[in-house]
């Protein structure tokens, strides 16, 4: 008897957890399209194909839905630049970093940029992501925090560091942070172009 219920467990698990992201797909979505006010329960029950007290079960309430599906979207954007971050870090804290170093390492950060704005293959899904950061800047909604402290981490912070290295500038120097912010706006007009960066 323990042993076939120790035996469901993982499946138990599994199970909940795909439903969990279900909900967490599907919420961004809704609030991409609708705002966090617009968005009701029941439609974001109906999107989810689930019972509405599910959304109560997992995540409390709505604003508990938006906040974890905020975190959903941060969690998404560390995973993607992991694999860059380590080796980011060591050119830049090397002191015989050469020029070349310096500009790889900064062309790989906007490389990884553009390639979490455009690069996969489910359009929608990116669409609604990019939208509901919109969103939620001009609502001022909950855990816009959360979003801008992730992109200050994950991509303006280094290539900051890397601007400033490259320009033999420190990096609270204002013309290293208009330079940074002028490169990292023309990727973005370059993303929402859809352009897409050329194969190798």
């Amino acid at each position: 008897m323990n042993q076939t219920v120790a035996g469901q467990r993982p499946g138990i698990y599994t199970r909940g957890e795909d439903t969990r992201r279900r909900i967490l797909e599907a919420a961004i979505e809704v609030f991409a399209a609708e705002g966090y006010e617009g968005a009701s329960t029941r439609h974001l029950a109906e999107r989810a194909g689930i019972n509405l007290p599910a959304i109560q079960y997992y995540f409390g309430s709505k604003d508990g839905l938006y906040r974890a599906a905020i975190d959903y979207i941060v969690q998404e954007i560390e995973a993607h630049f992991a694999p860059i971050a380590a080796p980011v870090r060591a050119a830049l804290a090397r002191d015989d970093a050469t020029h070349a170093d310096l500009l790889e390492a900064l062309c790989r950060m906007l490389e990884a940029f553009v390639v979490l704005i455009t690069g996969g293959p489910n359009l929608e899904s990116r669409e609604s992501r990019r939208l509901m950061f919109a969103r939620a800047e001009i609502e001022q909604t909950a855990g816009l925090d959360a979003l801008h402290e992730c992109g200050m981490r994950q991509m303006y912070e280094p290539c900051l560091s890397l601007v400033a290295r490259l320009i033999g500038q420190p990096g609270e120097a204002e013309e290293a942070a208009l330079r940074t912010l002028l490169l990292i706006g023309q990727v973005t007009v370059f993303c929402d172009k859809g352009a897409r960066m050329p194969s190798r």
